[in-house]
């Protein structure tokens, strides 16, 4: 039997008059005489419109606002920005974080009147929350891209859209907005300085991405499966991955050191994520019980003061948020400066180009284009200093 939301609307008779009508979202539209040919083409012009505009009646340009706008795009957003395997995306977040200046300052205006002035001073407020000009020019960016498919759904007039198109980026030194920092690889002793203080599989990871120069979020959800073992270098075919929604293939080569990380975290079910926080927890309770002094017949047994639903629970594999977390913590307790995980895709990036050329770092990156690895690699300056030193 057909779902209750999915049935369609009846063709009904009003048997009083013997007008033909239609309900769509509890609201009632006359068609004409039921015998009538009209009737019946009515009928089936209105629900197929409302079903297009997903199940909901079509709404005026002029009668919706910008946080009704935003609503219905997230009710699309929610569906749309999800992996092959139903994961929620990350730029569903992100999306999320650009529309907060445009729910506070404009939640209520007509949507049609969103023009490049509001899109300015939401830019403003970006600008005012310290935010620097990149981060704030690619929030801008997601917000053009919701009234574009405000305007494809016939939610607001195209020409706001375009209007809105007028607004260009930030530009450097000359706006008011604050320059990042470039990211640079992290020094081999800092990296160094934290293994005492990060659990096996964390460390294994770090390893990982200086070895094969991979993404963290490729790494933490690596299974025995997606590892092809037959050849001299593993070639690991991510499960999800940053551009798997153009269609693009990734591909990650692991060489004899990175197998032999590996290896140890390849003895489970072939579906199973390689580095679970689970394990670690077990592996650091064990460790503390392996170094306790206090006698079993005093103070607490083992798991004996753990709480029954804990609030949060060690996941199956590690998010990247969770890697990024750990990482901040160890440097803390080591008294290194503070660096992050996508620092160590740089530090790969850097030594295979300056061992092994551009194209082929950039094809061990899963780049599409070398201009992005120029990017990530720092350029070998000492090679242009031999240079000069010759030429005089």
């Amino acid at each position: 039997m057909a779902n209750q939301s999915e049935r369609l609307p009846k063709f009904r008779i009003h048997k009083a008059t013997q007008q033909a009508y239609v309900e769509l979202s509890g609201k009632r539209f006359y068609l004409g005489h039921q015998e009538s040919e009209n009737a019946r083409r009515r009928y089936h012009t209105m629900v197929a419109e409302w079903l297009a505009n997903g199940r909901r009646l079509h709404v005026a340009p002029e009668a919706i606002t910008v946080k009704e706008v935003i609503a219905r795009f997230w009710i699309y957003a929610a569906q749309y920005y999800r992996d092959a395997d139903g994961v929620v995306s990350h730029e569903l977040e992100n999306i999320r974080y650009a529309l907060k200046p445009v729910k506070e300052l404009f939640s209520d205006l007509p949507a049609e009147k969103f023009g490049p002035r509001a899109l300015r001073a939401v830019r403003e407020k970006m600008i005012a929350s310290k935010l620097c000009r990149v981060h704030i020019n690619a929030r801008i960016g997601r917000i053009k891209r919701v009234f574009k498919w405000a305007a494809s759904e016939e939610l607001i007039r195209g020409e706001t859209y375009h209007a809105l198109l007028s607004v260009d980026g930030l530009r450097c030194g000359r706006c008011a907005a604050r320059e990042s920092q470039p990211i640079r690889p992290v020094p081999q002793d800092h990296v160094e300085a934290i293994q005492p203080f990060v659990s096996r599989q964390v460390w294994a990871i770090i390893q990982l991405q200086l070895f094969t120069g991979a993404r963290a979020g490729e790494i933490t959800i690596m299974r025995p499966v997606d590892i092809d073992m037959s050849g001299r270098i593993w070639v690991y075919t991510p499960a999800r991955h940053k551009t798997a929604h153009h269609g693009h293939e990734r591909k990650v080569y692991i060489g004899p050191r990175g197998q032999e990380v590996l290896r140890t975290f390849l003895q489970r079910r072939l579906d199973a994520f390689c580095f679970s926080p689970v394990e670690a927890e077990a592996e650091r309770r064990a460790a503390l019980h392996a170094r306790r002094k206090t006698p079993l017949s005093c103070g607490n047994r083992p798991g004996t003061n753990r709480r029954e639903a804990p609030q949060r629970k060690p996941g199956e594999f590690y998010k990247v948020k969770a890697y990024r977390n750990a990482i901040n913590q160890a440097c803390k307790k080591s008294g290194v400066p503070s660096w992050h995980p996508h620092q160590l895709r740089h530090n790969a990036a850097t030594f295979l180009r300056k061992e092994f050329g551009l194209e082929t770092a950039r094809i061990i990156l899963g780049h599409r284009s070398a201009a992005i690895t120029t990017i990530y690699a720092e350029a070998d300056q000492q090679k242009a200093i031999e240079a000069m030193l010759r030429v005089g």
